[in-house]
């Protein structure tokens, strides 16, 4: 990863939120999902953020972040007496994805709030940028 200015780490930040809210999406919809086994059964997905400081880039004063990897949550499925249900197993049960969408509502208004965050220093420093600009023409 080359950093060779502050909208490269804005870009980097804003990235990995992007995947944050990425992995949200996606256990939403698969919050009310069953299989027939417990291995087919959907696990919840996190995004798992590695810093990339100033010295592995070669440059001084400048760090951000990326997504280093996509995992799984080791959750237990759960296991549901659903006979009626065409996905039910011999026994008559199915196996429920455990997304609790509160927790993920709470993951999704803070990588939301994080990219917004992002976003809005880029938009000020760009205002900053062609002020100072401004200033060597008058």
């Amino acid at each position: 990863m080359m950093i060779r200015n502050i909208f490269d780490v804005a870009s980097s930040a804003m990235s990995a939120q992007m995947v944050r809210l990425n992995t949200v999406a996606s256990n939403m919809a698969n919050a009310q999902t069953v299989s027939t086994t417990k291995d087919e059964a959907f696990r919840p997905l996190r995004p798992v953020f590695e810093t990339v400081y100033a010295d592995q880039t070669g440059q001084q004063g400048l760090s951000t972040t990326r997504v280093s990897d996509v995992i799984q949550l080791d959750r237990e499925p759960v296991r549901a007496y659903r006979p009626d249900h065409p996905m039910a197993d011999a026994e008559g049960f199915v196996y429920e994805a455990v997304v609790n969408t509160d927790e993920e509502m709470v993951e999704m208004v803070e990588a939301s709030r994080q990219y917004q965050n992002v976003l809005e220093t880029v938009s000020t420093l760009r205002t900053l940028m062609a002020r100072t600009v401004m200033m060597g023409q008058g």
